[in-house]
């Protein structure tokens, strides 16, 4: 039951929103990677997982917000179940390490998609990446991070709206990248950013 819900949730964003996808820098591929994404609505994780081919998407958890999709049962069941994605603290416990889970499915040879924003913007400006990528990637020196531009999805479900808008969503995948030897922080994080406004614009991520 739940697989047929699954397969009928990736059918209705299609049909809703399009969601197409656009292999730029990559070709489709089940082995692990980290893919990570810009971030402006609530469909954004449906979206990328339903551009995903299905040998991606039956690997590929999405890394979700506790505090917004954890807190009904319904929002649970969709996350959880239906997406395999999950949920972890946006601000975790001092001493915790709220990469744990994420680093756990890695192990396990699994992909990974985040959004290294943190958060929705409510602009199509796409908003400084957090720390979080930049540890896994030095974590996981081996593993490819592809970034990934999705469009219009702020106009099809808008910050603070509940109402969808039926628009053509496009999924554009670019090149993969890894942290460089001695990169610091900041200058990976605007790297990654980089690639993902590259591929806004239209271009081949190169």
């Amino acid at each position: 039951m739940i697989a047929l819900i699954r397969r009928l949730l990736v059918l209705f964003v299609r049909i809703l929103v399009g969601a197409r996808s656009e292999w730029r820098g990559c070709a489709p591929d089940p082995r692990r990677r980290i893919y990570f994404a810009n971030h402006n609505s609530h469909v954004d994780t449906v979206a990328v997982m339903a551009a995903l081919p299905w040998p991606v998407r039956r690997l590929t958890h999405p890394i979700a917000a506790r505090d917004y999709w954890g807190t009904s049962a319904f929002r649970r069941f969709i996350a959880e179940k239906c997406l395999r994605a999950v949920l972890i603290d946006r601000k975790p416990a001092p001493d915790s390490n709220p990469l744990e889970p994420l680093e756990r499915l890695l192990e396990e040879g699994r992909s990974i998609l985040i959004f290294p924003e943190g958060t929705r913007s409510a602009t199509d400006e796409i908003a400084p990446f957090r720390s979080g990528i930049y540890r896994l990637a030095c974590r996981f020196p081996d593993v490819d991070l592809v970034p990934i531009h999705l469009d219009n999805l702020q106009r099809i479900l808008p910050k603070g709206s509940m109402l969808i808008v039926p628009i053509t969503c496009t999924a554009r995948f670019g090149k993969p990248l890894r942290v460089e030897p001695g990169e610091e922080k900041a200058e990976f994080l605007a790297r990654a950013r980089a690639a993902v406004i590259e591929l806004a614009d239209g271009g081949h991520a190169a």
